[in-house]
């Protein structure tokens, strides 16, 4: 950062106040809340988050240094569990994102499982299967593996890791069979999350972050 864009030292000590304030309106919201879910320490609570923030940003850039606490922001942490106390049936929610960085490796590879299923085929057709496509090559990839044996072996597909998560979401039944095919992830409820999983390259090298969501036992 140049030295005309560094904040002045008069708004690093305003972005301090700022801190204090927000942190005297969240106790004041906290000491007052009516409930569980009090809109006014759900909203105190991202102000502080966001003043908090401010400061910490404008005293690392005029003076190089940092506060020693750190405030989870609203889409960092999930809302509180409202889901059944024990579940009857649970979802399992998997996203995984790669990068396609060698598609002739994935082109390849495809191509030697098309190659592998036409094996002693008569009428099989020399020409390439997959061809030039990545497209047709992830259809050939993705449905003769399982997803877990694609995650260990994504480099040997010329694929590269992105972030990853995992949910465990609380159910009071079992859907109907292809009740939910059509939109199989329109119905993921934060409040009925039981434990999620995440990677990413955010976090320490070979880190798993856990985030267990326990119900409130307060009365």
């Amino acid at each position: 950062m140049s030295d005309a864009a560094q904040p002045t030292a008069a708004e690093v000590r305003a972005a301090a106040e700022a801190v204090k304030a927000a942190l005297d309106r969240h106790l004041e919201a906290v000491e007052n809340r009516t409930g569980d879910d009090d809109p006014a320490v759900y909203e105190a609570f991202n102000a502080l988050a966001a003043a908090a923030e401010a400061y910490d940003e404008r005293l690392y850039d005029r003076y190089d240094e940092v506060t020693p606490f750190e405030i989870p922001g609203a889409d960092d942490s999930l809302p509180p569990y409202a889901g059944p106390e024990e579940p009857n049936a649970l979802s399992v929610l998997i996203r995984r994102d790669y990068a396609v960085v060698e598609p002739q490796r994935l082109l390849a590879q495809a191509q030697r499982i098309a190659d592998f299923d036409q094996d002693g085929d008569e009428d099989a057709v020399t020409a390439p299967v997959v061809g030039a496509s990545v497209h047709a090559a992830l259809g050939v990839l993705f449905g003769e593996f399982e997803p877990d044996e694609i995650a260990s072996r994504h480099k040997e597909f010329g694929l590269e890791e992105g972030d990853s998560t995992l949910w465990v979401a609380a159910a009071d039944e079992l859907p109907e069979p292809g009740e939910w095919l059509s939109v199989p992830f329109d119905q993921a409820d934060p409040e009925r999350i039981v434990c999620r999983f995440d990677v990413s390259s955010v976090f320490d090298e070979d880190e798993l972050r856990e985030e267990l969501v326990e119900p409130d036992d307060e009365s």
